[in-house]
């Protein structure tokens, strides 16, 4: 039997960090946001990127800070997954990723998909940052800037999201 009932992510995240003890967590909703668009092109020709807000980081890169940390990762994209490590404020909800990074960052579905011809290409690196940032100054004035400067860099057409 399938579930057609949407994914409460905003409000299923407010419940664990209640439970875990945290501040409650205030949410950023950008007053003059961007709304979505359609593609400019067929997906099949489309260069994907990729976000993470797992705390997903390389084998030599060094981990995240737990709280307000704003500084983002750059992971190839032919990273395996003995290659990726986390840190993230919720420790205890990595269990699974640990065991199949796949399940946060998709990178050998993403890559299976770019060889099908699903979408044009995989751009060369996705991008990681730790999903609880509390200074949403940092994010509007730090993180958001370097992500699209980065992504425009690469050529993206499309970003994927991948919420921790």
């Amino acid at each position: 039997m399938q579930d057609d009932q949407p994914v409460r992510y905003m409000d299923a995240i407010t419940e664990r960090y209640a439970r875990l003890g945290y501040t409650p967590y205030r949410w950023y909703h950008a007053e003059d946001s961007v709304p979505c668009v359609p593609l400019a092109k067929p997906l099949s020709e489309c260069r994907i990127g990729a976000l993470t807000t797992s705390g997903v980081y390389a084998v030599g890169q060094v981990a995240f800070h737990y709280k307000d940390d704003a500084s983002l990762r750059e992971i190839l994209s032919d990273t395996d997954d003995e290659g990726l490590r986390f840190s993230h404020l919720t420790q205890q909800y990595l269990v699974n990723a640990k065991r199949d990074p796949n399940c946060i960052v998709p990178l050998n579905a993403l890559r299976k998909l770019a060889k099908r011809g699903v979408f044009g290409a995989l751009a060369d690196a996705i991008f990681s940052c730790m999903g609880g940032i509390y200074s949403q100054r940092r994010v509007r004035e730090e993180l958001i800037p370097e992500l699209h400067g980065r992504f425009v860099a690469q050529n993206v057409d499309a970003v994927l999201l991948a919420p921790m």
